[in-house]
């Protein structure tokens, strides 16, 4: 008598994911996440995800955004229209009056704050708290471990993070335009370390903060570290990738 047979393990169906970088008005919400909705609808991806702080620009002192805040409704509604979920980064409300700089899930359903930035700059420390944990969020079976900027550079953070068991790392940063480097080696060495698929949506053009030159160049690699997909230095510039497992 021969035993049940082992069943295959579920591999979910390949998923399309895309890198943004819209032209971003500082500190307005409003016109910003009109930006984020076309850029949703012309993405054409399950996930599209934006830059570190994306919503305000790069402005330490823009006030927080609430997930219920309405000025995020056209780009629910654009997520409800193309059936995706757009990663965005915002600053958001921490503990004892303190904020916390913050990437945003919306989808159909409305805005969760999926996960709050855990390795600060000092500029960031003088008015920011670092989040307490690693994240991930789930789109249709595939396991999305959630990044800010300085985290992608800190090894402890990727290692905890693929700990929960993830299939992608996802980062939205700022980097400044003769950085330009520094995200894709970053990318690269989550990827090799940890065999995973690595996206990371890179700001582009002036904002907050000192930055008045950002690098763009947004990208997408597989886990053997080939670049699937790579954008220009441009606002604007979205870069597409299907991952199939």
């Amino acid at each position: 008598m021969t035993g049940a047979p082992i069943p295959e393990p579920l591999i979910p169906e390949p998923l399309s994911i895309a890198v943004a970088q819209p032209l971003c008005v500082a500190y307005d919400v409003a016109a910003n996440a009109a930006t984020h909705a076309a850029t949703v609808r012309s993405a054409g991806a399950r996930v599209v995800v934006f830059p570190e702080l994306s919503l305000t620009g790069y402005q330490l002192d823009a006030p927080v955004i609430a997930a219920e805040d309405p000025r995020l409704v056209p780009i629910v509604e654009a997520c409800a229209e193309m059936g995706s979920v757009a990663l965005v980064g915002a600053p958001v409300r921490g503990d004892a009056d303190r904020s916390q700089i913050a990437m945003l899930a919306l989808d159909g359903a409305g805005v969760t704050v999926a996960y709050r930035k855990m390795w600060l700059s000092t500029a960031e420390s003088e008015r920011f708290t670092p989040g307490g944990k690693p994240a991930v969020v789930d789109v249709d079976g595939w396991r999305l471990g959630l990044a800010v900027c300085k985290d992608t550079g800190v090894s402890q953070h990727a290692s905890d993070t693929a700990a929960l068991g993830i299939d992608g790392y996802v980062a939205g940063v700022c980097e400044h335009a003769d950085e330009v480097a520094v995200h894709e080696q970053r990318a690269l060495r989550v990827a090799a370390e940890h065999q995973i698929w690595v996206a990371v949506a890179s700001f582009a053009g002036s904002t907050g903060g000192g930055f008045d030159r950002t690098a763009g160049r947004s990208g997408i690699w597989a886990s053997d570290g080939v670049a699937l997909a790579t954008a220009g230095p441009d606002t604007g510039d979205v870069a597409r990738a299907r991952i199939t497992g």
